[in-house]
Parts: structure tokens; C-alpha cells; sequence
């Protein structure tokens, strides 16, 4: 019987590693050709893995939550045609066509690496692999750059961490377990806990952090890490706003996209990088350099089943408002509903991202990294002001914002969102060019 190893295979973009998220298959189950092997998350978005051939899994390379070198083993099988070669094809290397599933990062694949994992489960290696010992010192350990950063940042050294990836690959769940191992100390008999009738962790659940959430964890701390954030709130009346929008929402209801906040914003932007190109820009800070856009292309964050997505919504210089709440509208349902390509949620310029009802009086949002800006929307409350010496019910909203204060002055932020205060506060200026 003829036994095919398929590896993991070369998803390309330069992504040199992926994670485990979902098994569709166990040993023993009977495959045939373009069947769903597995779900592998890269840094981008959820990739599901075809079977190239029918057969019979015979073992599987790895643990949902442990990562996987492109080119390492996913899984044994035993080929339905005893005739056919054992040995792996070249092209078995490459992503098969149809291998992505519209590059979706689905809700469904989340919630099965959630519910289908176990805190030992993203703490072990390949299925049957054992840690290799740590390397001598004149050998290089074999990681990741990922890997290096993150035991850097653990203050671990690689030369003294087992591997139990492929070939002794350090992973990062290695990383975790020596840094546990070096947390915790040897109990002594007088430390020892005394015993109750409770049972030790009956109260506790242990999740792993893997998939998605391990992604938007890794994502936000390396934003706070890289990035000195300036946050600067400003109140704003958007009494006259509100008004215009509902009067557009009558007039064009069920003819046109309803309008919300959103849009106006967005529109607001617009004119509010023109004067302020510093802030609609990337910053490669490894290389040093900034990057100053003009088109805008607005991150537009989404909460979702899964946690935190950012489709991106291009070229919102060239959208009218019922254009704008259109495209807000379908990528917000895209990633609701995991149908997000990787085009989507790539590219972006600055971001948006709001609360909604629940916006609170003032945030301090997380700078989408290697952005430079991220303008945050607080609900609007109803409260009494002085206007032309009467007490007069208005309609105020603040705007929280954060800077990268590298690349963004103090002064230059203020005026910015000064002058998104004033295309908003006076909504007839939204549309002269």
C-alpha cells in the first residue's frame, strides 16, 4: 500500500510558518481528493487545506494550536491505489487550487479551534513527537523569526529550549512552557497547599488562546510594543449633523442605503487628510521609513463571533455617502459572516473604529500597527447648553483619537481632529470641494 505524507504547503506572501486552528479528519477516517484535511491560520486570514489524493489517514503532523513550518508534515495517508507512488509529488508543496476558502477568517473555523482544543492540547508538539534536547552551543536552534522575537521578549535563550516542533523546531508553545518552567518555583513541604474537599480547578477553565484570538492578541501587543500612543478627546455637537442625516434618511428610504454616523465621518476624513497628510500614512519602523498616502483606504473595525476584525474600505476620497454606507454595510456582513478576503482586510491607511451605543464618554483605542492614526466614535448623549444665553438641548458626541507620537505631533493631532470637529459641527462644509 502506497502512503502519501502531505506537507504543509508554501500558502505564499512569504509566510513561512501557519497555526493549527482545526483537524476535519482523525486517523482512520476515509478521504478522497479535495476533501478538507485542516484549517491553518496565517497572519492574514483562515486557510483551509485540501486532500490532493483518496485514502485512509493513517497519522496527523500536529495539535490544533501548535504552528507549523511550511514544508513539515501534515499528515500520513494511505493511498486508496496500491499502484500509486509513495513519495510526495513536488507540486504537493504548493497551495492547491481551491485550498482557500475566499481567505476567509470564518467565524465557523474559530469556534472549532476554540471548542475543539485543550490547554495541554496548544501546549503539545506534533502527534507523537517527543522534544528534541536542547542544541550545544555551536548550533543554531531552528525557529521562526517569531519564535526569536518572542523569546527575546521572554528573555529566553534558545539554545537552552527543547524543541518538539519538525526536526527539532523551536515553537512558540516551547517558548511558553520554559517560561512556565522558569516562573514556577519547586514547592518545598512547607509551601505544600493543604488539602480541602474541593477538587483542585473544578472552578477553573483553562481556554486556549489560539486561532483568531492568538492572532488579535499578537496584533495589539505588538501595536502597544512598537508604538507611543497619543491620545487626544474632543467633544462634539453633531446636533446639525443628526439632523441632516434624518432628513436624508426620509427622503431616500428604500430608494438609497440608510445613513449612519459613519459616512459622514468618513467624508470628514477625507477633507481632513488633505490638510493633515501625516496622519493618513504607514510607518516601517525597522527600515525608518513613512509612508504618506493619498488615497484613503479606512480601516473600519468590526467586532465579530471570533473577536476583532479590520476590513478596509478603499478609496473613500472617491464615495459619496449612500456609496460609503454601502461598503460599510457589505464588509461589516463579510466579516460577520467570515467571508472576508485577504484583500479586504490588507492595506489600510487610518482606521475607524467605534462602540456604538456601548461607545462610553471617552476611549483610548489601539493604534492599528504600522498605522499611524486611529479616530475612536463615543455615543452621542442628549445634554443642555448655553446658546445665544439660552439653555438649549443639544446632541454632543466625542471623538477619542490616538497618534503614533513618533510620527504625529501633539499640535498637528489637535488640529486635526479640530478640523474634523468642524466639518462635522458644520455638515454643509462636507460637501464643498
Amino acid at each position: 500500500m502506497g502512503v502519501r505524507v502531505i506537507k504543509m504547503p508554501d500558502i505564499g506572501e512569504g509566510i513561512a510558518e501557519v497555526e493549527l486552528v482545526a483537524w476535519h479528519v482523525k486517523p482512520g477516517d476515509a478521504v478522497v481528493e479535495d476533501q478538507a484535511l485542516a484549517d491553518v491560520m496565517t497572519d492574514k486570514a483562515s486557510v483551509e487545506i485540501p486532500s490532493p489524493v483518496a485514502g485512509t489517514v493513517m497519522s496527523l503532523g500536529g495539535e490544533v494550536g501548535q504552528t507549523l513550518a511550511v514544508g513539515s508534515e501534515l499528515i500520513r495517508i494511505a493511498l486508496a491505489d496500491h499502484g500509486a507512488a509513495a513519495q510526495e509529488p513536488a507540486a504537493a508543496t504548493r497551495m492547491a487550487p481551491g485550498a482557500e476558502t475566499s481567505g476567509t477568517a470564518s467565524a465557523a473555523t474559530a469556534a472549532i479551534a476554540v471548542t475543539g482544543a485543550t490547554a495541554a492540547t496548544a501546549a503539545t508538539a506534533a502527534t507523537g513527537a517527543t522534544a528534541v534536547a536542547a542544541l550545544p552551543a555551536h548550533e543554531r536552534p531552528r525557529a521562526s523569526p517569531s519564535v526569536r522575537r518572542r523569546a527575546s521578549e521572554l528573555d529566553l535563550n534558545l539554545q537552552a529550549v527543547a524543541g518538539s516542533g519538525p526536526g527539532g523546531r523551536i515553537v512558540h508553545a516551547d517558548l511558553e512552557a520554559a517560561a512556565a518552567a522558569r516562573r514556577a518555583p519547586a514547592p518545598s513541604p512547607a509551601s505544600r497547599p493543604v488539602a480541602t474537599a474541593a477538587v483542585a480547578g473544578e472552578d477553573e477553565q483553562a481556554i486556549p488562546v489560539i486561532g483568531m484570538r492568538r492572532k488579535i492578541a499578537q496584533k495589539m501587543q505588538e501595536s502597544k510594543r512598537r508604538i507611543p500612543h497619543f491620545s487626544y478627546v474632543e467633544e462634539i455637537d453633531v446636533t446639525e449633523l443628526e439632523d441632516l442625516r434624518a432628513r436624508l434618511n426620509t427622503k431616500w428610504a428604500g430608494q438609497r442605503p440608510k445613513l449612519t454616523l459613519l459616512p459622514f465621518l468618513l467624508r470628514a476624513l477625507v477633507h481632513g487628510v488633505r490638510e493633515f497628510p501625516q496622519v493618513n500614512a504607514r510607518f516601517d519602523d525597522d527600515a525608518g521609513v513613512v509612508t504618506r498616502h493619498r488615497s484613503v483606504h479606512v480601516g473600519i473595525a468590526t467586532q465579530t463571533e471570533v473577536g476583532l476584525m479590520v476590513p478596509v474600505l478603499r478609496h473613500a476620497e472617491g464615495l459619496d455617502l449612500w456609496a460609503s454606507a454601502a461598503e460599510v454595510a457589505r464588509l461589516a456582513a463579510a466579516a460577520r459572516g467570515g467571508k472576508m478576503s485577504r484583500d479586504e482586510l490588507t492595506g489600510s491607511t487610518i482606521t475607524v473604529t467605534s462602540l456604538g451605543a456601548l461607545g462610553g464618554i471617552a476611549t483610548t483605542p489601539v493604534i492599528n500597527h504600522p498605522e499611524v492614526a486611529i479616530v475612536g466614535v463615543n455615543r452621542i448623549v442628549e445634554r443642555p447648553m448655553f446658546r445665544g444665553g439660552a439653555v438649549v438641548p443639544r446632541l454632543l458626541m466625542n471623538l477619542s483619537s490616538s497618534f503614533d507620537h513618533r510620527i504625529v505631533d501633539g499640535i498637528d493631532a489637535a488640529r486635526f481632529v479640530q478640523a474634523l470637529r468642524g466639518f462635522l459641527e458644520a455638515p454643509a462644509t462636507l460637501f464643498i470641494e
